[in-house]
């Protein structure tokens, strides 16, 4: 079954949590450090969303802004230029006068 908007939040702010609690780093020291308003922190680890840009910065305030790039990542090359590429296939031509077996 899939996770609702609701339920992926919550599990994000866990992580963000559990992170911040492993670096022995407290609410206001992240926001600081984040350079948000502690509010920002309390709504993500809750779980009841934030912007972008306060996700982004908390992030780089726990030094895992690589997490970023898990989100999406980067293709090298396209599904649609792979088929445009695909080689044709070519046939060997018949000389004349060959008769078909």
């Amino acid at each position: 079954m899939q996770q609702t908007t609701h339920e992926l939040e919550v599990e994000l702010g866990q992580h963000l949590r559990e992170l911040r609690l492993r670096r022995n780093i407290d609410q206001r020291q992240l926001a600081e450090r984040a350079a948000v308003a502690l509010n920002a922190i309390k709504r993500l680890e809750g779980g009841k969303g934030a912007t972008v840009t306060s996700l982004v910065k908390v992030l780089r305030g726990l030094s895992r802004e690589e997490w970023l790039g898990t989100l999406a990542p980067q293709v090298s090359i396209s599904p649609l230029q792979m088929l445009k590429d695909k080689p044709r296939r070519q046939r060997a031509s018949r000389s004349r006068g060959a008769s078909r077996v």
